[in-house]
């Protein structure tokens, strides 16, 4: 079932959603070669708490880190490790905050130093596939006019988008109904509504869309060993069109 949100409830999901675009907003400055993962996790774990946030992710289903990081071939789950980035990496940062019981979540995709001209296209055009969805979040539409925008545009430049993975709604659980892949067909899908509240978040690849999962079973990888771009937004649908709760 979707929970729909009234426009006091989604109020105070900015709270959580802003605290989200802010520990991005700290963490974008040390992000540079030298650093570890890990530094970056305890960073953005002190900075949520510092404003108010509580951190979910550790511990659940058995995570065992504050964020998630995400390097290169890696699609999603990333652990955050001892290892320092290095100029030409390509990092996920994922971040997910509670606060007052609502949840906010966005991934961004950060250039570490100097990165290829393919790398960086890639960006481009995955940060483009979450602009093209958000601004068919409208009242009225369907799901598959936001997914199937979002395919055209990440397919038509020769890439593909990882069915395996799924946006979701989200509230006061971090993942509610519904859930979705990043690919369908205009007009087609369940009907968007105001107060609805859902992330979304194309994971778009280099190569094939399929993903493997190392033996840790959480980092999910390209399957084919090339690089994946990721930009995550949590939205609700109002009255006055889409809603970036974790607009940065």
């Amino acid at each position: 079932m979707i929970v729909i949100k009234s426009p006091r409830e989604i109020e105070e999901m900015k709270t959580a959603g802003q605290i989200v675009a802010d520990c991005h907003r700290e963490a974008a400055k040390i992000i540079e070669p030298g650093i570890t993962t890990r530094e970056i996790n305890d960073f953005v774990a002190r900075h949520m708490t510092k404003l108010g946030g509580k951190q979910f992710t550790k511990g659940y289903n058995g995570f065992p880190a504050e964020t998630c990081t995400s390097l290169n071939d890696v699609v999603a789950h990333g652990i955050p490790s001892k290892r320092a980035l290095k100029d030409g990496d390509l990092l996920k940062l994922d971040i997910v905050v509670e606060y007052g019981g609502w949840f906010g979540d966005s991934c961004w995709c950060y250039a570490v130093g100097t990165v290829r001209p393919e790398a960086s296209r890639l960006m481009k055009v995955a940060k483009e596939c979450l602009e093209l969805g958000i601004a068919r979040a409208l009242p009225g539409g369907r799901l598959g006019d936001i997914t199937s925008a979002i395919q055209q545009h990440a397919e038509s430049n020769g890439y593909s988008l990882v069915r395996d993975l799924l946006a979701h709604g989200i509230g006061r659980s971090l993942h509610e109904e519904p859930n979705y892949e990043h690919i369908g067909v205009a007009g087609k899908g369940i009907r968007l509504k105001e107060g609805m509240v859902f992330t979304i978040e194309p994971m778009v690849n280099e190569g094939t869309f399929r993903i493997a999962i190392d033996d840790d079973q959480w980092t999910a990888r390209t399957a084919d060993g090339k690089l994946s771009a990721q930009y995550e937004h949590t939205i609700a649908i109002t009255s006055d069109g889409p809603l970036i709760l974790t607009a940065q």
